[in-house]
């Protein structure tokens, strides 16, 4: 699998400032998450990368963009990131029913998150 860039997310303290700054600038269409109350989705229109805003889940982070690559097994690819010298911010945290993410700083300090969409179950053949 190519390990494309899927997702954008935006870590702010002012939620709610960020949005109407974005919406206007760039005309996305900015929904909240059902179940989610301080995420809102990004759809930045078709073909394009989307994402979200969500207030920062710590104080202490910056405010700052975090993109995310598309993987195969996010547990896999974090304990590779770790042999090569990242530090692991998020090992792993499943997204409902969506799929699952992880979060590690490589070795400069650079950011980076890591998604796995969920593995939709096999169909079983029918016998005939």
């Amino acid at each position: 699998m190519p390990n494309g860039f899927v997702h954008i997310e935006l870590n702010t303290d002012d939620l709610a400032g960020s949005r109407k700054f974005y919406g206007k600038l760039f005309k996305w269409k900015l929904s909240p998450m059902p179940g989610m109350a301080t995420y809102i989705g990004v759809d930045a229109g078709k073909g394009a990368t989307g994402g979200g805003m969500q207030t920062k889940p710590m104080p202490e982070a910056p405010t700052s963009w975090l993109p995310y690559v598309e993987v195969d097994d996010v547990k896999k690819t974090i304990a590779r990131a770790r042999k090569l010298g990242a530090t692991i911010v998020l090992e792993y945290q499943p997204i409902g029913e969506m799929g699952e993410i992880g979060i590690f700083m490589d070795p400069s300090g650079a950011a980076l998150g890591v998604w796995a969409a969920a593995k939709k179950p096999k169909k079983k053949k029918s016998r005939r």
